[in-house]
């Protein structure tokens, strides 16, 4: 089916358009605290960005179910379409994908883009005095976990857990199986903490959604409180997210490092919030001096270049390097923030691929590039 065949079956919802370019979906009205201007008055080239939709509806193994591209504080696009996908319960492993429609108003798993909410809430704890340092040691917060201290492991800081270095054993293959043990775990945190230690702490890069967890447990202890609702206090209710879920594992906890459901609109607010160095319409929300650590080089690899919970890459766009910073979810989720040029550009897919070796960010990557080219610097 055509992108246009698409428009007119009403699967691009919202009570109302502020605009409608040629071959461009129109972009909804929902009174949620965007700007809406068309590409070409933020100073990008309409016919490559108006021409996204074909383009991935013509991408099968992308499997793209929506893109919202913003531009200096302005929703310039957004369109959606109906692909196969699933919520992420822990029930549903070996459920197969059902066909979904996808429009303004769907919630959609962000996956690991969790991971940088958390991260977010990191610094809020600390903007509020709840928790007092990234360098306060990890076991020092968790008495309770005081069987497991070694002497390794007392020098874990909360900074390695936001950097992937914390040296805890995570073996990625088989793929997803320490995450389906830890959410199915009576006590997750605990399931982290015991694995042994591989590395010493801060020296070695390795991806591990224990480490996300434990740094969501570290929120909840600074806060007192759940990490969805510390969520909704500090950051939802300021950024006008109204409509969110965020999925929980087997003991009732938040899944910090997988279980947040967002609309895509509001999920680009999330990266108009790190593009506007924690503001959002003008009101603070959070430190700008958090915004600059957790979104600087931590880690730099000769294939990996990390924030705090955050990927950072670096692109050409017309002969000039940009730096881009993004939050990446299984299954192709994506928002990325080009800060020297002004951009958010968020995607859902879902290209679930339970044996981690297919190309999950097809749709990410076209959409991404497709912006460079069509943005002039300015």
């Amino acid at each position: 089916m055509q992108w246009s065949g698409l428009l007119a079956l009403g699967l691009v919802l919202g009570p109302a358009v502020a605009w409608s370019a040629p071959d461009c979906g129109p972009v909804a009205r929902l009174e949620d605290g965007w700007t809406i201007a068309a590409p070409q008055e933020q100073a990008l080239d309409p016919e490559p960005i108006c021409a996204l939709g074909a383009r991935l509806t013509g991408l099968k193994d992308a499997n793209a179910h929506g893109v919202v591209i913003a531009r200096h504080g302005a929703l310039v696009y957004e369109a959606y379409l109906p692909g196969e996908d699933q919520r992420w319960p822990q029930k549903h492993w070996k459920e197969p994908l059902a066909m979904t429609n996808h429009d303004a108003r769907t919630k959609h798993d962000v996956q690991s883009i969790s991971k940088s909410v958390v991260a977010l809430l990191v610094g809020a704890a600390l903007d509020r005095g709840l928790l007092k340092s990234v360098d306060t040691p990890l076991l020092s917060l968790f008495p309770e976990y005081a069987d497991l201290r070694t002497v390794d492991k007392d020098r874990i800081r909360v900074r390695d857990l936001l950097t992937m270095t914390s040296g805890l054993r995570w073996p990625q293959k088989p793929y997803l199986s320490m995450s389906r043990q830890m959410e199915a775990a009576a006590d997750p945190q605990r399931f982290v903490l015991e694995q042994p230690m591989v590395a010493g702490p801060g020296l070695s890069w390795h991806y591990n959604n224990g480490s996300a967890e434990v740094a969501g447990a570290v929120v909840k202890k600074a806060a007192g409180k759940a990490i969805d609702q510390f969520a909704k206090e500090v950051l939802f209710d300021s950024l006008g997210i109204d409509d969110w879920e965020w999925g929980t594992m087997a003991n009732g906890d938040p899944g910090a490092s997988w279980g947040l459901r967002l609309r895509l609109r509001d999920l680009a607010k999330i990266g108009q919030l790190v593009l506007d160095r924690g503001r959002w319409h003008g009101q603070r929300i959070l430190p700008e001096t958090w915004i600059s650590i957790m979104t600087a080089p931590q880690i730099v690899r000769p294939k990996t270049t990390y924030g705090f919970l955050w990927w950072l890459d670096r692109e050409q766009v017309n002969g000039k390097e940009v730096d881009i910073v993004s939050g990446y979810g299984w299954g192709g989720q994506a928002v990325s923030i080009v800060p020297s040029l002004g951009l958010v550009v968020a995607v859902n897919a879902g290209v679930y691929d339970f044996d981690g070796q297919g190309s999950q960010n097809i749709a990410g990557n076209t959409v991404l590039d497709a912006v460079l080219r069509a943005t002039k610097t300015q």
